[in-house]
Formats: structure tokens, sequence, C-alpha cells
């Protein structure tokens, strides 16, 4: 079939013409509404692709919204638990009201409600102890049906995952510590060293003794039994005092080792002739001590990876996999703790310990109702997208509002503690220094602060103890916008350095100066308010840039109660 000349007019720059048979043919009259009927034959053009099939009712806004899902759901990294399996843990665990109706040692019992739990007037498990715990211990209870696998070397595996705030640290370590003294108990190297020391003492009391003032070294000097890790020396501290609370009534040895202890104090604790039980530790101080002496990790048999969503991921996997590799032989229990279930971590733990327990708490992934969420828009008027303008602010009413409130002694007001969270390193020092420049006592803490210095910043903020000031004059605050300070409030400005574990219970207010990258972030961030049952409010700052999406489908999750995925 030969083409008209027009269509073979291919000269640069010049356009291809229409097929004149095409634009010359008359068009088509409607036909009407019923147009369609008692046709002789199918007008179907053999061009036009197949298309997908539709449901009726749908616009292109529903289309759009198709591509893009839920926002959260797009950057969302965390492992879903099935609401069928929360309700069910919920009912499981309804009838564990005291820590009496655990099996464990009248003494850890009575280091519990004497030492640990001291002042409370309340003492009842929460649910994450009222579900490890049990399970930990191997009991069987009316309700609750111990579930937990052993691998083929003989080891018990437990992933033990909670909200922040819930009580995580004393549910893995008073069942640690009963396995602990009842293994000593039935040690035989023990206790024939208790009698050679009671031989040696008696004998060093009589007169004109000239025997040796020293003893043997203790079975478990260098060889603990009990390890915890932790990624922060922060941690090392919080952990270590609640172990150092069960170990008066338990009367066990343990010690903490971060780089907030010198090298001199950390080898006479490691190598004393008393010996160690328990340690809690960063993961490469221990494992640099593990270099220079193996034998360290050779007696290990609870080995816990607190906020092992962290300790297993990039920066921390290689040291932490290199202790737990060497530790493994004597192993008897391997207890992970998160408050969120990373997909990632979810898919390691699948390949590496598939015969893993896991023990998830109903209200996993949820961020508590008596948090509160508000959002400030920083992209309109006053602060035309300036964050720090706005995180000024927002401190600035915090300290004024709590300033109407006298405390207990009159001229008195407590001191306010909130935290700032920033995405990027760098940001910290400079939103430290614009509060600082508006009178507010603001400090950064990110990765390349000294953790000496880390751990002074952190302690006001950890403490449940209140700090008051004195309310300054009215005539004092009004005089000129710079040189005016707020002295009702301390802030410490930080990335997610400090969003992990650390129990600060004083802290009410969280302002997220950047919106999360997942939920994981928002999660663990709000975490730090609201802890052990109190009310805490969480504030974001959203810019011209940021994804409301994200923050509205938070505030609404929040809203009715339910896990962010």
């Amino acid at each position: 079939m030969d083409l008209p000349t027009t269509f073979l007019g291919t000269n640069k720059g010049q356009p291809f013409a229409h097929d004149t048979r095409e634009t010359n043919r008359p068009r088509r009259r409607s036909e009407g509404p019923f147009g369609g009927m008692n046709q002789t034959f199918a007008r179907v053009r053999e061009d036009a692709p197949r298309q997908p099939y539709r449901s009726s009712g749908r616009n292109d806004r529903d289309k759009k919204d198709d591509r893009r899902t839920k926002a959260m759901k797009m950057q969302s990294s965390l492992a879903s638990i099935p609401y069928g399996q929360r309700t069910r843990t919920k009912a499981s665990i309804i009838d564990l009201e005291s820590f009496d109706q655990f099996d464990l040692l009248p003494s850890i019992k009575s280091a519990i409600a004497d030492d640990a739990l001291k002042g409370l007037v309340d003492v009842r498990p929460t649910p994450v102890q009222r579900l490890a715990i049990p399970a930990l211990l191997g009991q069987k209870t009316a309700h609750y049906r111990s579930r937990a696998q052993v691998s083929g070397s003989g080891r018990q595996e437990f992933l033990l995952a909670a909200e922040t705030g819930s009580g995580k640290t004393l549910a893995y370590l008073v069942p640690a510590v009963n396995a602990l003294k009842k293994a000593e108990a039935a040690d035989t190297e023990i206790a024939a060293y208790r009698e050679m020391f009671e031989k040696q003492m008696a004998a060093m009391r009589e007169p004109g003794y000239e025997g040796p003032r020293e003893f043997e070294p203790h079975p478990t000097t260098a060889r603990p039994r009990v390890v915890v890790l932790v990624p922060t020396a922060e941690l090392v501290d919080q952990v270590g005092a609640v172990a150092k609370s069960l170990s008066h009534a338990a009367k066990f040895k343990a010690c903490m080792f971060s780089a907030n202890v010198s090298a001199k104090v950390i080898q006479s604790t490691m190598y004393s002739p008393r010996g160690i039980d328990l340690v809690v530790a960063t993961p490469h101080l221990l494992a640099s001590m593990a270099d220079s002496d193996p034998n360290i990790l050779s007696r290990v048999s609870h080995l816990i990876i607190d906020e092992a969503d962290s300790l297993l991921d990039r920066s921390f996997s290689p040291v932490t996999t290199s202790i737990l590799d060497r530790a493994l032989p004597s192993i008897q229990q391997l207890i992970l703790c998160s408050a969120t279930i990373p997909k990632r971590l979810d898919n390691y733990l699948g390949k590496e310990f598939p015969s893993m327990t896991r023990i998830t708490t109903p209200n996993l992934h949820a961020i508590p109702r008596r948090v509160q969420l508000g959002m400030m828009d920083v992209s309109k008027d006053p602060y035309r997208n300036n964050k720090n303008l706005a995180c000024a602010d927002a401190v600035w009413s915090i300290g004024k509002d709590a300033a109407r409130h006298e405390g207990l002694v009159p001229g008195e007001v407590e001191i306010k503690r909130i935290m700032v969270f920033v995405n990027e390193r760098e940001k910290t020092q400079e939103v430290a220094d614009f509060l600082v420049s508006k009178g507010i006592d603001a400090v950064a803490l990110h990765r390349d602060t000294e953790e000496q210095r880390q751990s002074e910043m952190l302690a006001s903020f950890t403490s449940s103890e209140p700090i008051r000031t004195k309310i300054p004059d009215s005539s004092e605050s009004t005089v000129g916008r710079s040189r005016r300070t707020l002295p009702n409030t301390k802030v410490i400005v930080a990335t997610d350095l400090a969003s992990r574990g650390i129990d600060t219970l004083a802290v009410r207010h969280v302002i997220l100066y950047d919106v999360p990258h997942t939920t994981i972030d928002f999660i663990h961030r709000l975490g730090r308010a609201g802890r052990m049952g109190r009310r805490g409010r969480g504030i974001v700052l959203v810019g011209r840039d940021d994804r409301r999406d994200i923050v509205a489908e938070v505030r609404e999750s929040m809203y009715m109660g339910q896990a962010l995925f």
C-alpha cells in the first residue's frame, strides 16, 4: 500500500504530517444515549491496550491513594502483631496480680519488694513482667502455659518486646538472678570454697596465727554467669542500679563496666578474689576485655542483649555477634529485649534463631493514650518556617505555664525538664545555641559528646526527684527581650541517642523538632514522656517541607489507641 507523500517528508525540524485519509474522514454524529443498542459490529480499537479491572465509583483521588497507600506504611519498618494475638495475650495474664505468684526464691521476692520497688504503694507486676517472668522461669500458671522452645544445642532463646517505660529491666533481671542463685546453691566448687574460706577465717581469729593472710580466688573470679549488654554508658548505670538494688537481699556480686569507669577499677573488679556474678557492660568494652582474656565468657549461662534493635543493627552488630559467638557454648538462656521489632530484626531472628520464643505485650508498637501529641504549623506566621523560633516559643510556653503553679514551698516552682529531638547530629548544637540565646538553659547531646559529659547531662533527667527553683521577681523578667531568662526549665537537644531505653521519669514534655523518619523513631522519642503510667505531651514542629500526613496518621492512631505499623 502506498503511503501519502506528506508522510515521507522527514527533513530536520519538519514535523510529520498526519495521514490524510484519517483527517478527511467525516466525524460520526453522536447516536445519543441509546446508540449502543442493536449494533451490527463491535467498535473495538485494535491498538487499544487492555485495562486492568477497576471497581466502579472510584475517582482519580482514590487511584492516587492506592499508589501511595498509607503514609506511615511507606516508611514503616515494624513487624506487625495481629490484634487477635494481642487480645489473647491480655486475657492470659489478667489473674497475675502479685510477684508472690511467681516461682521465685524468697530472697528474690524480698529484694523486689524491699529494694527494687521500694517506696511504691501498689506493688504489682506490669504486663511485660507478668508475661516474661513465668516464661523465663518455665512456670505454668492457671491462664498461662510456657511455650519456650529449646534449640538443638539445648539452649532456650527469647525475644522480649514491650513498650517503652513498661519495666522490661526487672522482667529479665529477676529470672536471671533467680537462676543464678539456684546454680550457685548447686555448685560444688563454690560450696568447697566457702568451707575453705570459713576454716581460714576461723584460723585467722586464733591468737598467734602465722599462716597466709590472702585467700584463694573465688571460682567466679573473672567468670560471670549473667551478662547484660546495653548500647550506652547511661544504660549501663541505669540497668546496673536495678541489679545492685536486687543484690542487697539476694546476695550476689553485680558490676558495671562502661567508659565512665576507669580501666584500673574495671581490672580490679573483674579479677577481684571475691568473684563476680553479673556484669552490665557496653559491647565494645566487653569485647575488648574478651580479646585479652577469652575465658571471661566461658561460664556465661544467661546472656541478655537489651535494646536488641540497636545492638544487632549495622553499627553494633559485628561486636555484639562476636560476644554472642564466644558465649554460646555455655549459654542456657539467650534473652533479647527491645521496645520495637523492626523488620530487619525480625528477619535476622527468623534466619539465625528460628526456635526463638517471642514474648510481646498487648500494647507493643502503640504509643500510650496518656501521651498527647500536639502539632505546631511552623510554615505560617509568625514563624515563617523558622523552626528554631518555634521551638523556643514552645519551650517558653511550657515554662510560663509551669511558673503559674507554685510548688510545695512558697516562692518556689518545679523545674520542667524538656527533651528536643532532631534528625541530624549537626543540628543539635545549632538548636541548643539558639535556645540559649533566648534565655533557655539548653545543652546539646550527640555521639561526639564525651560519655562522661553525656552522663552528667542526663543525670537530672533520669532522676524522679523534683528539682525546684525560686520564682524570679517580675521586674527581672521585663528588662528587654534579649535579657530575659527562663529559670524553671532545663532542655536537652538530642538525636535518637537519647531516645533508646533511658528511663527519663522526670520528662513530661518532648518536642519533635524534626518529623521522625519512621514509626520506630516516633515510638522511641515519644516514649521518653509518660513513663511508668505518668502523663506526658509531645509537640511536633511541622514545616513547609514536612510530611503532614505522617503526623496526622500518628495522631489518629494514638487517639484510637492503635499500634503503629
